[in-house]
């Protein structure tokens, strides 16, 4: 699908009290029709204290947040671990839809990286090892390099190991922002908000 997908206004009648299950409404459509609809932003907090932000892919959604996967020695797995607050985003162009989240990020029990882990292609798994992800490299060479030692040590193991230093977090939103584009940049907008055990719903000014 190329073109853009025209919707009606929403409506808070249109929603579902679990910003989760809205998600999976939306999600579903998107995984359907728009192309890498798991795509989305990842922003935490620098060093310095200033936003940082990343393209990742969203590998699992439910009551409990948005999952997502990484080297643990990266430098965004190291932000999380100096102050875990962060927030995402996925945007559907083709559907003019967008959803935000904001909260606290944990990591996944090992138990579920490694049931992720086992299920990616072999060739993924091996670059998972070769990777010194955000570390300088001094050129291509040296990655090929590391690919290339890598494929040596697994040659003769047929189910690749999770590497201690690869696997999951889980950001656990505090607010979710559900957006649809209309005419005239009078767009639609809520904002679900944790109120206790609940969720509150409210609609924002475009």
């Amino acid at each position: 699908m190329t073109g853009r997908r025209e919707f009606p206004p929403l409506h808070a009648g249109d929603l579902s009290a679990d910003p989760f299950e809205q998600f999976a409404r939306w999600y579903e459509l998107a995984a359907a029709e728009v192309p890498l609809a798991e795509a989305m932003a990842l922003a935490t907090v620098a060093d310095d204290g200033a936003p940082d932000a990343r393209m990742v892919l969203l590998k699992g959604h439910g009551p409990d947040g948005f999952r997502f996967f990484t080297n643990y020695e990266s430098a965004k797995a190291g932000q999380i671990a100096a102050d875990p607050r962060g927030a995402l985003i996925l945007y559907w162009r083709e559907h003019d839809r967008q959803v935000r989240a904001r909260g606290a990020i944990e990591r996944l029990p090992v138990a579920d990286s490694d049931a992720y882990f086992a299920s990616r292609a072999r060739a993924s798994r091996l670059g998972a090892w070769a990777s010194p992800q955000s570390r300088p490299l001094a050129g291509r060479a040296e990655l090929d390099a590391r690919l290339t030692a890598v494929h040596e040590r697994f040659d003769r193991v047929e189910d690749v190991p999770r590497p201690d230093f690869w696997g999951g977090f889980l950001l656990r939103p505090e607010t979710i922002e559900f957006w649809q584009g209309q005419q005239a940049r009078l767009h639609d907008r809520f904002r679900y908000s944790r109120d206790g055990v609940a969720w509150r719903v409210r609609r924002l000014a475009p």
